[in-house]
């Protein structure tokens, strides 16, 4: 990905578990790695690469050698770095990283002055590069994206929240925050939402409290993406029974229990509601799977 030189550290044990990602336009890496030092020699600088790196160090230490700079990347820090120039990244004991390669062009659009940002520590509680790494999680979920648009659409709002990680200008910042930041935030809301579907008081209220945003904020933010808080929370309880119900492994489970596990407090509603969905009642969708799947 990088195109480096690597080589184990004397006594010390080498591991590495890693997978590689990506979209057109941004190429990722994450997993588990240590007792090993990578170098981007002069030698690996004839390929002409001058993409740009985001290394974001999630568990054990990584000792970065960049422009006659060296820092300390604790958990949960991130430094840039330019695949055109010499670097050394040194993990002395097992850690867990995560890798971004970003072409130079696409940042330098948002931050004419991105290499003064080189090899400049990133810390850990920085809010931005919280968000990067909750869009990142989501993304290593999905199986695959198939829309070639969508894919695009990804890769640009990882580049607008490196910009805001790393420290855009003003207008900038205004213009990420608007694209990659609301898309960052929207896609941690609805991840926890999917993580807790079977709270009952899963509204705004809630979120507001885990998210630390306004209720208004939340609102706008579903509205942009053509729906609602209410509406997204219905469709994804209803689409966890169905998945249940068509499930012959949970074929002894009441229907009632299914409601009550994603949420619904009112089992009219949910055979209401689930019968508007998809056109027939939850009795019947369980039927109907058993049928297909060769059951009595």
């Amino acid at each position: 990905m990088f195109r480096l030189d690597m080589e184990p550290l004397p006594d010390v044990p080498f591991h590495a578990d890693v997978k590689l990602g990506g979209f057109p336009g941004l190429r990722m890496v994450w997993g588990n790695i240590g007792g090993t030092r990578d170098v981007r020699t002069r030698a690996l600088l004839e390929d002409g690469n001058d993409d740009l790196g985001l290394a974001i160090n999630l568990a054990g230490t990584n000792i970065v050698s960049h422009r006659k700079r060296e820092i300390v990347a604790g958990p949960g820090d991130a430094s840039l770095l330019s695949c055109a120039e010499i670097g050394t990244f040194t993990r002395p004991d097992a850690g867990k990283v995560i890798g971004l390669r970003v072409p130079h062009a696409a940042l330098a659009a948002l931050m004419p002055n991105v290499d003064d940002a080189l090899n400049r520590p990133i810390p850990r509680d920085a809010e931005a590069l919280g968000l990067l790494k909750n869009y990142i999680g989501v993304l290593r979920e999905l199986e695959t994206l198939v829309s070639a648009e969508l894919q695009r659409a990804v890769a640009v709002h990882i580049y607008d929240l490196i910009a805001l990680t790393i420290g855009a200008t003003r207008d900038v910042t205004a213009m990420a925050e608007g694209r990659g930041g609301r898309a960052a935030k929207l896609r941690a809301i609805k991840a926890d939402i999917s993580a807790n579907l079977g709270q009952r008081d899963l509204g705004v209220g809630f979120l507001s409290m885990r998210h630390r945003l306004t209720s208004r904020y939340i609102q706008r933010l579903f509205e942009s993406d053509g729906t609602s808080l209410t509406e997204f929370v219905l469709e994804q309880r209803l689409g966890r029974a169905h998945r249940t119900l068509t499930d012959l492994r949970f074929s002894d489970r009441a229907v009632s229990a299914i409601a009550f596990e994603v949420g619904f407090g009112d089992l009219s509603y949910f055979n209401r509601t689930f019968r508007r969905r998809y056109g027939a009642t939850p009795s019947d969708v369980r039927e109907t799977a058993s049928r297909g799947n060769g059951g009595s």
